[in-house]
């Protein structure tokens, strides 16, 4: 039985390259169908792959080939939980050496366009200290960053 909510992502004609490179970088990441157009279609041919079910980190998700002109933007993203400095870096650079363009704050961005945020949990516990100072000392850290490095913010928070 196919899920009650999917994410559809929009490709041109990569969905299937995506969801691939989706399931060997991710953990809990599978291709899980491949469907072919049934007919011609404004993006494609008859027996082309229209559509790939796939999941990301247990997300079930839908590529489109739906066709140029529909780029992804900074407006979706999906934001990964790392649990270290390892998995942080692992996922970072499968990212960026399969074609992908680092951004701020932990953000980057795959070769298709679509914005990933590699967020260690220590950040976000950083980020959400009790103390304000703590807090606003790990923030200010991670404002200045592109990968998160865990060390410097865990020392920015201790101050």
């Amino acid at each position: 039985m196919s899920p009650k909510n999917t994410i559809c992502l929009w490709y041109d004609g990569s969905a299937l390259e995506a969801a691939q490179f989706y399931a060997a970088t991710f953990p809990d990441s599978a291709v899980r169908a491949v469907h072919r157009a049934p007919g011609d279609y404004p993006a494609g041919k008859e027996g082309d792959v229209l559509t790939v079910e796939f999941t990301v980190l247990g997300i079930p998700c839908l590529g489109l080939n739906g066709g140029p002109g529909v780029p992804h933007t900074d407006a979706f993203s999906f934001q990964v939980a790392t649990d270290d400095q390892a998995e942080t870096d692992r996922l970072w650079h499968a990212i960026l050496d399969h074609g992908g363009q680092a951004s701020a704050c932990g953000w980057c961005k795959d070769k298709w366009g679509l914005s990933w945020q590699i967020t260690p949990r220590a950040l976000i516990k950083a980020i959400s200290d009790p103390d304000p100072a703590a807090a606003k000392r790990a923030f200010t850290a991670m404002m200045d960053m592109t990968k998160i490095d865990i060390a410097l913010i865990e020392a920015a928070r201790r101050g």
